[in-house]
């Protein structure tokens, strides 16, 4: 039997060679704007207003030539302005909040770190896909940890303390008082140290089973001066403690190959009032909804990142970053969870509760 090979749609061709087109300049421009990071130049351009090539060389001490590349590259990506008339390349302020200014709430450049360590351990990570296996988190390139830092960082210093904590039934008193935290699979322990500096009064134990990453968590939270928060080698299913008021997850449950185990041992670990908050990337609950850009970022990274991490690891449950609410509330559920309930939502964040 033979399959009649149809003609393509030429307005189809068109479109879908032009999407390609704007994917592979996206993809190498992405080099160019950590090199902006790296080199300087985005901060010098908030600092300095509309500038010329010159005048930029001049205040970074770097060749004239790379930097008029480097700018009209940015100007076709629609991150600056050009204006032939005096030859200057503006950064307007909304730019420079994504990527010169790392302390704002909307920093992005330093997430593509992440995109960078998918490009270096793209031949292994197909290797396993095509052996059917998993890839641990351990196993990536460093940046892949620089990356997922600074992509979450913002966020979660503009919304987990203000925002987030609040929606919580009781935890912010609780933590005021002086409550007993932990926070799974903590990475570099961003969200660690927030919790410890707001709430000086609590106990905030981070836990990673990442050697590395304990290490980098314990470094941060000295820089920032933070004496009650510790860090500790440890799994989701294994961290030690009981009688807690509170145990976090920060966008790392979705990445566990047993998910419903580690609910379950938090269930255990949990006082008698204790509440788990469950922070996941934003997603519906079936694909047609999800079929946007932050989804479609997310689906990337759930097949080279997040669903490896879990298939590497007994269960293999595979959950993806793309489970949504209605998935992982049957995870709570068969976790022994009696109430389940999203808490808020950011367009990168569900924010879940879960009591028993």
């Amino acid at each position: 039997m033979t399959t009649e090979i149809q003609e393509p749609d030429q307005a189809r061709l068109e479109q879908t060679l032009g999407q390609l087109v704007v994917d592979m300049g996206a993809a190498m421009n992405g080099a160019l704007v950590l090199i902006g990071v790296d080199l300087g130049l985005w901060r010098a351009l908030d600092e300095s207003g509309p500038t010329t090539s010159e005048q930029l060389a001049a205040r970074t001490g770097l060749r004239e030539r790379y930097l008029r590349e480097w700018l009209s590259a940015q100007v076709a990506s629609g991150y600056l302005t050009y204006e032939p008339d005096n030859d200057t390349f503006t950064l307007s302020p909304e730019h420079a909040m994504a990527l010169a200014r790392e302390d704002s709430p909307v920093y992005l450049a330093g997430g593509l770190h992440l995109i960078s360590s998918v490009y270096k351990d793209r031949l292994r990570i197909t290797e396993r896909i095509r052996n059917g296996e998993g890839f641990g988190w351990h196993e990536h390139d460093p940046e892949l940890f620089v990356g997922t830092e600074q992509f979450f960082r913002p966020g979660y210093r503009a919304n987990l303390v203000d925002v987030w904590l609040p929606t919580l039934d009781g935890v912010v008193d609780k933590l005021r008082a002086g409550a007993t935290v932990a926070d799974i699979g903590c990475g570099h322990g961003v969200s660690t140290t927030l919790l410890a500096q707001a709430f000086p009064q609590s106990t905030i134990r981070g836990f990673d089973y990442h050697d590395g990453s304990i290490a980098r968590a314990r470094e941060l939270a000295a820089e920032e001066g933070v004496d009650n928060d510790t860090f500790e080698v440890a799994s989701a299913t294994d961290f030690p403690g009981s009688d807690y008021d509170l145990i976090c997850y920060f966008d790392c449950l979705h990445d566990m190959g047993d998910p419903v185990g580690a609910l379950r041992y938090a269930r255990g670990a949990l006082a008698d009032d204790g509440t788990v908050m469950l922070v996941e990337p934003f997603a519906r609950d079936s694909l047609p909804e999800n079929l946007n850009p932050v989804g479609r970022m997310y689906y990337a990274a759930s097949t080279v990142l997040c669903t490896p991490s879990s298939l590497d690891q007994p269960v293999a449950l595979g959950l993806g970053a793309q489970a949504g609410e209605r998935r992982l509330a049957d995870v709570a559920a068969e976790a022994g969870f009696g109430t389940f309930r999203r808490a808020t939502e950011t367009p990168f964040n569900l924010v879940l509760e879960a009591r028993p």
